[in-house]
């Protein structure tokens, strides 16, 4: 979901063009997540195959990282490991409301209403382990390395990011802030729209670049006390934050408390709305688990793998697939930017 801070936080529009050429770590859960909730049909239904397995993160992955290719963006896609203990409270909470939203969604079509159907339709999508694995596969047939985080997919990112093996985290949340991301893009798309989830309408969107370094520097703050910030508002680990505390709040908070945590939490009674020390979920930040053993290496394309994958298994058409991998192939060097690490 993300923590609700980018209202206090201020990018730059760039062009997908200025990032020719650099690596970026892609938050794979994030932008699967996108894909299934925004390529629907008409009615709002996910897109399937003749078997009736859902295609739409496939087509999401393919047709965006087909396009980032074209124009020699770098991309190394991280995946999700097992969540922290903290978070399973979140997770359940979504779930319910992902339940919820289904049943919905089912009286909407029993009752013939399209409309509200659409707007119900994204809400339960979820993520499934076959689904991680068709992703990898398309990743592996594209020549695209992919990363698997022993944690959160955002922190492992970010490490990746802090170390100077990526220029950015591209994500829609900005949570790899407290990760200690140096850079973060949001809106990595070529289209230069985006579709809303359970509407038919598109937004014109550009990419933005946000630098973690320059808005702590904005806002008067370390990355502790934008940490302590977001706590206060909310994070996967403490959902819901402080009541009463928005971002404006408890930025003046922050600035007031300064290093001060201890007494900062104390002051909102911490331990009245949460059973677990503030420190608990200030850590998961903090010192988040990740791992330095990965090779981002790029490889021209497997044509024969990604046709079967896309073609044979999911009912893709060979004339576009086929085209679109041509298109990577005259823009794909030979040797990638990995092999000179």
């Amino acid at each position: 979901m993300g923590v609700q801070i980018t209202e206090i936080l201020e990018g730059h529009k760039i062009s997908i063009d200025e990032l020719s050429g650099r690596i970026l770590a892609v938050d794979a859960p994030n932008h699967l997540y996108q894909f299934l909730t925004t390529i629907r049909a008409r009615d709002g239904s996910a897109f399937t195959d003749s078997h009736g397995n859902i295609t739409s993160h496939l087509i999401g992955l393919f047709s965006r990282s087909a396009n980032l290719m074209q124009k020699g963006l770098k991309l190394a896609y991280v995946f999700d490991g097992p969540a922290p203990h903290l978070k399973f409270r979140e997770l359940e909470k979504r779930k319910a409301l992902k339940q919820e939203a289904e049943k919905k969604y089912q009286e909407a079509v029993r009752q013939g209403d399209e409309q509200a159907a659409r707007q119900l339709a994204g809400r339960f999508s979820r993520l499934t382990p076959e689904m991680i694995k068709e992703a990898k596969a398309l990743m592996e047939g594209l020549g695209i390395p992919h990363v698997d985080s022993p944690s959160e997919a955002e922190a492992q990112a970010s490490f990746m990011a802090a170390r100077g093996d990526a220029f950015a985290v591209a994500s829609q949340d900005a949570d790899c802030f407290l990760f200690g991301a140096p850079r973060l893009i949001r809106n990595l798309s070529v289209t230069g729209r985006r579709k809303a989830a359970g509407k038919l309408a598109y937004s014109t969107i550009s990419p933005e670049l946000f630098s973690l370094e320059e808005n702590l520097r904005r806002l008067k703050i370390t990355r502790e006390q934008l940490i302590a910030l977001c706590m206060l508002v909310g994070t996967d680990y403490d959902s819901g934050g402080i009541r009463g505390y928005g971002p404006k709040k408890a930025l003046e908070l922050v600035r007031k408390s300064g290093t001060d945590f201890e007494t900062a939490f104390t002051q909102v009674k911490w331990s009245d709305n949460f059973d677990v020390p503030w420190k608990d979920v200030f850590s998961l930040f903090k010192n988040a688990e990740v791992t330095g053993n990965y090779r981002l290496s790029w490889k021209t394309p497997d044509r024969e793998r990604v046709i079967n994958l896309l073609c044979n298994e999911h009912d893709f058409s060979p004339e576009r697939v086929n085209s679109t991998l041509d298109t990577i192939g005259r823009a794909t060097p030979q040797k990638g930017l990995g092999d000179f690490f």
